[in-house]
């Protein structure tokens, strides 16, 4: 099943990134009150071991690759907007940065013992494509990690449309290049619940899924193994 998660084609999500990139730090900081590293670690400790071949997929400025690297992992950055590539490479030396796509990873079969995904596959063209694409790269039995905001059914549900619907867009107008964040709040409601991901994850491959929500539900970690 080819699920298409953005109305924007590849080119133009592409261009927004290397748009977004010198604000994109901070509106992550910003859009999660500074809650956004505690998930990477966490997302890092969840599938990361010492010693392990880590893909970042999808890496931004690097600080989830980063996180991967404080787990103990041997990790490789990869992300298609070079402009969000060189300020990763700032961060790190330790760190392989590489440019390229998720959905044709420049990698041999079996090359990774666990990857990570945070905040990225919202914007994947073909999100079924770019999990199989993350099972491909990764040995049997390893594992994936995959970060992701998702639209809380709670009581946070009302703050949320208010915070990603209005606020977020309106904090990206004020800096420079962020005023793509108007994309955010259709990205999110195009992209799956969490179970439904989780179904997709199932149907590229990979077993003993699981999945806990954050901040009241408002972001899901999801994990998994190849089967």
């Amino acid at each position: 099943m080819s699920v298409e998660t953005g109305t924007l084609p590849p080119g133009a999500v592409e261009s927004m990134f290397d748009r977004i990139a010198p604000v994109y730090d901070a509106m992550n900081r910003v859009m999660t009150a500074g809650l956004d590293q505690r998930w990477r670690r966490l997302t890092a400790s969840s599938v990361v071991r010492p010693g392990d071949r880590v893909l970042d997929a999808c890496c931004g400025t690097g600080d989830l690759a980063l996180a991967d690297r404080a787990a103990g992992g041997q990790v490789t950055g990869l992300d298609f907007s070079e402009p969000m590539l060189e300020r990763a490479r700032r961060k790190s030396s330790a760190i392989e940065w590489v440019r390229g796509d998720l959905l044709e990873l420049p990698f041999a079969d079996g090359s990774f013992d666990a990857a990570t995904v945070g905040f990225g596959v919202r914007n994947v063209a073909d999100l079924a494509r770019g999990l199989a694409e993350l099972h491909r790269v990764l040995r049997e039995d390893g594992r994936v990690g995959i970060l992701e905001i998702t639209t809380p059914r709670g009581p946070l549900r009302p703050f949320y449309r208010l915070w990603f619907d209005r606020l977020v867009p309106l904090l990206g107008k004020a800096l420079p290049g962020g005023s793509a964040y108007t994309y955010l709040p259709a990205s999110v409601r195009r992209f799956p619940d969490a179970k439904g991901l989780a179904a997709l994850l199932d149907e590229a491959g990979f077993a003993r899924i699981r999945y806990r929500f954050l901040a009241g539900g408002i972001v899901a970690l999801h994990t998994g193994e190849a089967a």
